[in-house]
């Protein structure tokens, strides 16, 4: 195991988990883990190297051959095992990733609930691997199109979804017949080797999933640049994705992308005004606002306007903050270099001219003494250039801008390098009808929160990423196609 038990008076240390087998810690240099909640000690992990890297890759290049040419239902008979033990550790799993990354324990249950659907509805793809036959323009001959699976898939997760980004990625990929090797993020790793410790209990193959631990600089970059790395999906920053698109571009291997968002949240002058006010509320605070699909920016019909930020500002004074292991609505940012980015952005909208509304801002007197504190900050800009409006702030800040209509709005909500998520609020059918075709975005939701589901597609446009995770088309990127002309004559 690489932990025994969940207590900040018995840090946990954490071992990789590479084919098959818990590697030894020895005398190898450590990182810190802490709980950002009151910046104490939760564990180490292995400050990994290139070495470990090419280990796991090893590893899983060796499992392969047997892994893909094992039944699909075969295969899934092990991730359906993997899914009923995350569910019966579930509780251990969502205290865990609080610990880790700050969340409250009702939102970390959730994501557990999520992680347990990711590896379930990946199970009901494995007789849904299809293929096709095309009829030819020779005699006596068929085209005969199947799919494959691609070979050795490096997972890198970002932070802010550890237990649920993990499996979103890893079902998928073994349904397909890949083996796996996931990069725990370094400031939460402890649910990634969790979920090896819970995949060796249900006796996955070894080499079929390993995961090492360390930093993305020196162990995500050996994963993506390593010639036996056939597919590299990853969730984190647009800034992140460009440098492993340059890493991976000499081997021209196959990269998925999730990146960052900057998603548009528009309220029309009919809609609905109280349900918008809660969906902007659960869309920008939850996870402190830590999603990619957050609402990052509020363009609200100058005839709704003040109704609208009024009940907004409300609702967020009326937000809790504090201890995630209680009932509140919002912990910790992640990190004490998260709450400087925000302040920095903060500083130069303000400085251009924002209209504060709600001073929130970084917390640190009283019980915020300790932990990576901050409130909500609302604020009102004129100028669609502010960095309020174009920069990704990724917690709970927003800014709102006025328009005067349906043009105005979609137009400015386009002005962006993201194209990841946008929110529209209308009850003008016509309206409704336009807006997948007006807004440039690879996911919108209308009339309703952020909240993908599995059997749909979470895929960003521009600088928002590459290809996309969820549904059919999600998991027909952990396959590749091959075509054989048969000819019988």
């Amino acid at each position: 195991m690489f932990a025994e038990k969940l207590s900040e008076d018995a840090p946990m240390l954490g071992a990789m988990y590479l084919d098959g087998a818990w590697q030894s810690v020895g005398d190898a240099p450590l990182i810190e883990v802490e709980n950002p909640a009151n910046e104490r000690l939760i564990g180490h992990i292995v400050d990994g190297t290139a070495d470990d890297a090419d280990a796991a890759v090893a590893a899983a290049r060796a499992a392969f051959p047997l892994w893909a040419t094992r039944p699909a239902i075969e295969r899934a008979g092990y991730v359906s095992a993997l899914a009923d033990a995350v569910e019966a550790d579930a509780e251990r799993l969502a205290t865990l990733v609080t610990m880790e990354q700050g969340k409250p324990l009702s939102q970390a249950r959730g994501e557990i609930s999520a992680a347990v659907t990711f590896l379930r509805y990946a199970v009901e793809q494995a007789r849904r691997i299809q293929g096709d036959i095309v009829t030819s323009d020779n005699q006596s001959e068929e085209i005969q199109i199947r799919r494959h699976p691609i070979g050795v898939v490096v997972g890198l997760t970002a932070w802010n979804y550890p237990a649920a980004l993990a499996t979103r990625k890893l079902g998928p990929a073994l349904i397909a017949g890949n083996t796996f090797v996931l990069l725990s993020h370094e400031i939460t790793p402890f649910s990634g080797l969790a979920l090896a410790e819970l995949a060796d209990k249900v006796g996955l193959p070894k080499g079929v999933f390993n995961v090492v631990t360390g930093r993305g600089a020196v162990v995500g970059q050996r994963l993506v640049e390593h010639p036996d790395t056939d597919l590299i999906t990853m969730t984190g920053s647009t800034r992140a994705g460009r440098e492993i698109c340059r890493s991976a571009a000499d081997e021209l291997k196959i990269v998925r992308l999730e990146l960052g968002g900057k998603a548009p949240f528009i309220v029309m002058a009919d809609a609905d005004i109280d349900s918008a006010v809660s969906a902007a509320v659960a869309g920008r605070y939850t996870n402190c606002g830590q999603i990619c699909t957050c609402n990052e920016r509020m363009y609200l019909h100058e005839g709704i306007a003040d109704e609208f930020l009024e009940k907004f500002v409300a609702a967020s004074k009326a937000l809790t903050i504090g201890d995630p292991m209680t009932d509140v609505d919002m912990g910790p940012k992640v990190s004490g270099v998260e709450i400087d980015k925000i302040a920095e952005i903060v500083a130069r909208g303000t400085d251009a001219g924002a209209e504060v509304l709600l001073e929130g801002g970084a917390l640190r007197d009283g019980p915020y003494e300790k932990g990576h504190w901050i409130a909500p900050t609302v604020l009102e800009v004129a100028d669609n250039a502010s960095p309020l409006l174009q920069e990704e702030i990724f917690g709970p800040v927003v800014a709102a801008k006025r328009v005067s209509g349906f043009d105005e709005a979609v137009s400015l909500a386009n002005d962006t390098s993201f194209g990841l998520s946008a929110y529209m609020f209308t009850q003008n059918a016509r309206q409704i009808a336009q807006t997948p075709y007006a807004l440039k975005f690879g996911e919108i939701y209308i009339n309703r929160s952020n909240g993908e589901a599995v059997q749909g597609f979470h895929t960003g446009w521009g600088h928002s990423g590459i290809g996309g995770e969820d549904g059919q088309y999600g998991f027909d990127a952990y396959l590749k196609k091959q075509t054989t002309y048969l000819n019988w004559g």
